[in-house]
């Protein structure tokens, strides 16, 4: 008994030791919500024991709802934060349709979002048709509201807005269709994003009049929100961070430098036990964070800790075997060991040795009702060419459809996902348990500079024609993608002569391929009839 307890305290003191090292400025308590023991600790050292799962690597596409109060004014991404810049479009907007900031802020919209057409079990039983092998949904964003029945945050859409568990019904559904579960978890940020609530206009008849964002449980006497505390939602009784009369310098600050303002001891461990409780209600089989690596870091350990315990605790619940996907951004390589790095809206220009996952969006994140009058949404086409170049480096699409504040679709990106599932009806066999060739692709995008900017950001900026080919395979079969419709006879320069061919085949098409083999390149005669105006995959069996 005395060699386990010197051993344990042994153990103790090492992992504090290694904590102490990292110099975090808060080291959160996890007396509410122990770490689940098991094989990972909290440190990089111990996570980059961690393997991406098999049935990750074969999913290669998932459907996400980052859907939550801001959809209500349906204005686009990152209303509750832009509501309070004065002169900002959004302000103006907010002014005129819901009042001043000072008397309606954002937790006024979220009193009016009530979600009264949404239906989980149809939204993704669509979203599974489009050939969806993963569903996300979003748990909070940095607007700060739980999405679930939380312990931790009173400001919750069981308590407040829709008076529902989101996630409750989202997890019901994905079980229902069989598809692995996912939840985004954006709040870490809250405590700088939420600064401009803080503040006042500077001109007009209400310069000065302070907006809600100082606002205390007391002020609700005889309000709505009696009872509830707005600081839990806003998370503002801290000086402001160096800079913040400039809206954009929040961008520079994300890794929690460049002057930001540093949570508290409060604010971490409040966070760390809403992300614990989350995993400890939902089991979540993938988990992404919307920060630089993990959340909070490298001011907290509040990361590490949670993704210590999503690692332990999922292994105990799959018999010692780890099968969880966590994600973070802006990775180094030694961190890309030990968490799945996600590419926002972009992809590298080349294989990537580890499994990796692009996150995009049809529209703006938030739904907006501008991008939808003006047709301003992403094709299919162009969902299925960055899925179909995404995968030939190794990586997965993790694809969001906007959702309305009432909880639907509209009918236009019901068209999107129609011609999705129609392609993939043909075509998935191309897409699903594959793995790169010996190169992704060849054609003009490939000779075409196209870096990753930040997060990633760089979708887009190449608009890809037949000529451009992308590779991928999976045994003995490899799949020769042509981004669009041929209008002359395909040239493959990869798979010249030296590479033994014995069949080839256009899917979706019964019509016999000719093709021709010189020292110099693949000839892939261009068909009678394209199967389709995205792109053609043709089947080809090596030798």
């Amino acid at each position: 008994m005395k060699s386990k307890f010197f051993l344990s305290l042994f153990m103790a003191l090492s992992l504090h030791s290694i904590i102490a090292q990292e110099n975090y400025k808060v080291v959160v308590k996890t007396d509410k919500e122990p770490v689940s023991k098991g094989k990972f600790e909290p440190t990089w050292e111990s996570l980059s024991q961690y393997k991406a799962p098999e049935w990750f690597r074969n999913a290669k596409f998932g459907i996400w709802a980052h859907w939550g109060p801001q959809c209500q004014p349906e204005q686009g991404d990152w209303y509750a934060r832009s509501m309070y810049i004065e002169g900002d479009w959004k302000n103006k907007w907010h002014v005129q349709n819901y009042g001043h900031p000072s008397k309606f802020g954002f937790k006024d919209v979220i009193n009016t979002w009530k979600a009264d057409k949404w239906d989980p079990e149809k939204l993704v039983a669509l979203y599974k048709r489009a050939g969806a092998q993963y569903f996300f949904a979003m748990a909070n964003h940095h607007d700060n509201l739980d999405m679930w029945d939380s312990k931790y945050q009173q400001w919750n859409t069981v308590r407040v807005g829709p008076h529902k568990d989101i996630l409750a019904g989202w997890a019901k559904a994905a079980k229902d269709n069989k598809l692995p579960f996912g939840l985004s978890v954006h709040a870490a940020h809250a405590w700088s994003w939420y600064e401009v609530s803080q503040k006042a206009d500077k001109k007009g008849d209400m310069a000065g009049v302070p907006y809600d964002g100082n606002l205390t449980a007391a002020d609700g006497k005889g309000k709505w929100w009696e009872g509830l505390d707005p600081q839990e939602l806003y998370a503002q009784n801290h000086p402001l961070s160096e800079g913040s009369d400039d809206p954009g310098r929040i961008h520079s600050q994300w890794n929690w430098g460049n002057g930001v303002s540093i949570p508290s001891q409060a604010y971490c461990d409040k966070f760390y036990n809403r992300t614990v409780d989350l995993i400890n209600q939902f089991h979540p089989d993938l988990l992404y964070f919307d920060d630089t690596a993990l959340p909070l870091y490298p001011v907290s350990d509040a990361g590490l800790q949670i993704a210590a315990h999503y690692y332990n605790s999922n292994m105990a619940l799959h018999d010692g075997k780890l099968e969880a996907v966590l994600f973070g951004k802006i990775l180094t390589p030694k961190q890309k060991e030990c968490i799945v790095w996600d590419v926002e809206r972009g992809a590298p220009d080349k294989i990537q040795d580890l499994p990796w996952q692009t996150c995009t969006c049809i529209g703006d994140w938030h739904y907006n009702i501008g991008t939808y009058k003006n047709n301003k949404y992403k094709s299919a086409k162009n969902v299925i060419q960055m899925l179909i170049d995404v995968v030939s480096k190794n990586g997965n699409l993790l694809l969001n459809i906007p959702i309305r504040g009432d909880g639907s679709i509209d009918e236009k990106e019901l068209a999107i996902v129609e011609d999705i599932a129609a392609w993939m009806d043909v075509n998935k066999e191309s897409i699903f348990g594959t793995r790169p060739w010996k190169v992704f692709g060849e054609g003009p995008s490939v000779d075409t500079s196209n870096p990753i900017r930040g997060q990633g950001f760089n979708e887009g900026r190449i608009q890809y024609t037949a000529k451009d080919i992308r590779f991928n395979q999976n045994g003995k079969i490899l799949y020769v993608t042509a981004m669009g419709e041929p209008e002359e006879n395909i040239a493959v320069k990869n798979l010249a002569k030296q590479v033994k061919i014995k069949k080839i085949e256009l899917l979706g098409s019964k019509e016999k391929v000719k093709w021709n083999q010189s020292d110099e390149r693949l000839e892939i005669v261009k068909p009678t009839v394209n199967p389709n105006k995205i792109a053609l995959v043709y089947k080809v069996s090596l030798k």
